[in-house]
């Protein structure tokens, strides 16, 4: 049996800020997934972040939290950030999709990955934050974030290092969930460098593009 998905476009108010999308997003209805979740799960960070991180959904502890990026992989991403020499307080950090969607294994809830549909049905929320954050940077963690800021597929271990988009600028890296898997196993040192590298690259080239957008911004 096929589930309508309306999309969140109708609970998304006009023109919001960031504290209006944190505000309406507990309402959104536009896919299933709200029916077994918790609670939605926005966003964290400032509203003029230059730098935006984008996961793919919500985990277990970040579901029942109501905070991104708060469980394993958030604590990944925290190490990450700061050994890139990164203030966390100053990247606004969201998902692609605001509820965990997950199959139950006994009493454990285990992540399952969000179908083509959730990512549509939720980019409305996404879209939002980026106009109202309008960051220089976007770094998409992962294969689901990047098709939902870049809407295509993308495959991370091809497209890494490069400029995929422009204004804001896309880049693309792992997902911290998938350099946890490799804790303990060969390969664990390189992709976690090669996280703090794409994560270093994102703000470095955040800086030359605010300081270049500053005089626009004053002539206006």
């Amino acid at each position: 049996m096929s589930v309508e998905r309306p999309g969140a476009q109708q609970w998304v108010p006009d023109d919001p800020d960031v504290d209006g999308i944190r505000a309406a997003a507990p309402d959104c209805r536009g896919c299933e997934l709200w029916a077994d979740a918790t609670q939605v799960v926005v966003s964290a960070g400032p509203p003029d972040a230059d730098v935006m991180l984008v996961g793919e959904q919500p985990g277990d502890q970040e579901d029942r939290d109501g905070e991104p990026f708060v469980g394993p992989a958030g604590r990944l991403l925290g190490e990450a950030i700061e050994a890139a020499g990164i203030d966390r307080d100053r990247v606004y950090v969201t998902n692609a999709v605001k509820h965990f969607r997950f199959q139950e294994r006994g009493k454990r809830r285990l992540h399952k990955k969000p179908a083509i549909a959730h990512i549509k049905a939720c980019w409305p929320w996404l879209e939002a934050e980026l106009a109202a954050v309008r960051p220089a940077v976007v770094v998409a963690m992962g294969a689901t974030a990047g098709r939902a800021v870049l809407g295509r597929d993308v495959k991370v271990g091809e497209e890494r290092g490069q400029v995929l988009s422009e204004d804001p600028a896309v880049l693309v890296t792992a997902h911290p969930s998938s350099v946890i898997r490799l804790r303990g196993r060969k390969g664990y040192d390189e992709a976690f460098d090669a996280l703090v590298a794409d994560l270093g690259a994102g703000a470095l080239l955040a800086g030359r593009r605010d300081r270049r957008r500053g005089p626009q911004q004053d002539d206006a």
